[in-house]
């Protein structure tokens, strides 16, 4: 067992690697690329079943580490650890890598080695990001997530592909310049990459505090941009249009929220709760004017943009209260975003496929030719909405009731609205794709409702929901272990009257339990 956890994260990381490299050298027929893709990531997902059944939920630190000289000049280590924070979405990862494949099975007929090489590498970029603790290797890994979903969002594109995988690629890597420069500026001072030396070091005060805050903020602007965070949400919904859903499901949010709790504030305590308020008021405005837009859009593709822009600025709301309730909600609403997100798509792409449309008014009267759709499309979207017992309330609880009790009533009230126009632009949603009359389209077209093999990825997510909703104290406890909010108060570093609004201050965690 001990040679397993050591080398459990390697075989995670490498594997889809492995079967990209056989995707592109088997031949493309009979469906073969589909198969080896699909084998893979359902083996990779095996995988990272591993680390919850062998995680130790009272040991500190992290767990099934690897850390061994790489290059020796500059000093690059090959380390690698999971703990908490990172346990549960390198699972979810796991999860929706065979989700993609079954969802691209039929609706990517060309090019297939091309598009399922591309796919493994960027499962390996993502696995990279969330196990790395050496800088320039997660950097390196940061970089990777980028190149595969440009090419596939600019070869396999609904209308225009190239342009939105341009707009993708510019606003995602321009602002990983000035990441690489603070990262070989710590290096500069330090001779070193390794996250736990570098958090040590920072803590201890070894740095000049204003180049400091300059060298925090290139690694926020770098994570903001890749959630995305209100304004720099521009690439966000032409990239949901395009992509196909394989990506869609994974392009925005999980990345950049880590690498916010990990490297952001993980690395630069101070400096973070400098900026809380104003991410707190950036994230409240996300939350609303997301919630807002998505509410007049009449594609369901722009309306998916605009809905996760809203739900993933309430996930930002919850890290940047910094209080362990607050935090550890936004950690299991990003666990619950993913499935839910993930469900999403594959329904509304199910439905592009048969219908060959994306604008929500060419819809109407579904439920009676598609109804395994749309009571998976209900739950989902009740889901998302935040019903009790179902995921998506978990962590909307936990965000919102430390925001009231321990961040400020006001903000925790502006974006509870948020939550209110979700439900109404889904409900709206359901009621347009499904209920009432039957459109033109929908009477044109033969009913082909959910096959088995789309029912077999679907089911699975549609009991994740409820599991997550009804037993969230599987996940919580591992994942309080790995947030650690900051320990001073907001409002001795920027006062409540810049915010407009009632008095903000940040408790200890174990005010934010109670």
């Amino acid at each position: 067992m001990n040679a397993i956890n050591q080398s459990i994260l390697t075989l995670i990381l490498l594997l889809p690697l492995a079967g990209a490299v056989l995707v592109a050298l088997v031949p493309d027929r009979r469906k073969l690329p589909n198969w080896i893709a699909l084998i893979t990531a359902l083996v990779t997902f095996g995988l990272t079943l591993h680390l919850p059944a062998h995680f130790v939920l009272n040991q500190g630190g992290f767990q099934f580490e690897i850390n061994m000289p790489w290059i020796e000049n500059p000093a690059i280590f090959y380390h690698l650890g999971v703990d908490g924070l990172s346990l549960w979405l390198v699972v979810l990862t796991g999860l929706l890598a065979p989700v993609g494949v079954v969802a691209s099975w039929n609706a990517i007929t060309e090019r297939r080695k091309v598009f399922y090489a591309l796919f493994l590498v960027q499962q390996t970029a993502m696995f990279g990001v969330f196990l790395s603790l050496d800088l320039m290797l997660y950097y390196g890994f940061w970089e990777l997530s980028l190149v595969p979903m440009a090419v596939l969002i600019a070869m396999y594109g609904r209308k225009d592909g190239p342009k939105a995988a341009l707009k993708f690629f510019l606003f995602t890597f321009i602002p990983s310049a000035p990441l690489l420069v603070a990262i070989l500026w710590l290096y500069a001072r330090t001779g070193s990459f390794d996250f736990v030396t570098l958090q040590i070091l920072i803590a201890h005060g070894n740095f000049p505090a204003g180049p400091l805050c300059w060298i925090a903020l290139a690694f926020l602007f770098a994570f903001a941009v890749k959630v995305p965070i209100f304004p720099l949400h521009g690439w966000l919904a032409d990239t949901f249009s395009e992509a196909p859903v394989a990506l869609a499901m994974v392009v925005a949010g999980k990345l950049g929220l880590y690498s916010m709790l990990r490297f952001h504030i993980g690395l630069f305590p101070q400096q973070a709760l400098a900026l809380a308020p104003l991410l707190i008021a950036l994230a409240v405005i996300g939350v609303l004017y997301g919630a807002c837009l998505a509410l007049v859009q009449r594609d369901f593709w722009r309306l998916l943009a605009f809905a996760a822009l809203s739900h993933l600025s309430l996930i930002v709301l919850g890290i940047y209260g910094f209080t362990l309730t607050g935090m550890s909600g936004a950690v299991f609403q990003i666990l619950s975003h993913g499935v839910v997100d993930g469900a999403l798509f594959l329904l509304l792409g199910f439905l592009y496929d048969r219908y060959a449309s994306s604008q929500i008014g060419d819809y109407g009267g579904l439920a009676g030719k598609l109804p395994r759709a749309a009571t998976l499309f209900v739950l989902a979207s009740l889901a998302m909405i935040g019903l009790p017992f179902l995921s998506g309330f978990v962590g909307e609880f936990l965000i919102f009731s430390s925001t009231f009790i321990g961040v400020s009533r006001g903000w925790a009230i502006a974006a509870s609205l948020g939550v209110i126009l979700g439900a109404v632009y889904m409900l709206s949603l359901v009621q347009h794709l499904f209920y009432g009359p039957e459109s033109a389209l929908a009477a044109s077209k033969p009913a082909k409702d959910i096959r088995f093999g789309e029912l077999a990825i679907l089911a699975p997510l549609a009991v994740l929901m409820l599991a997550l909703g009804v037993t969230p104290s599987l996940w919580l406890p591992s994942i309080q272990t790995g947030v650690h909010p900051p320990q001073a108060k907001v409002s001795a570093v920027l006062p409540p009257s810049v915010l407009l609004l009632p008095s903000f201050s940040i408790p200890s965690p174990g005010e934010g339990q109670r």
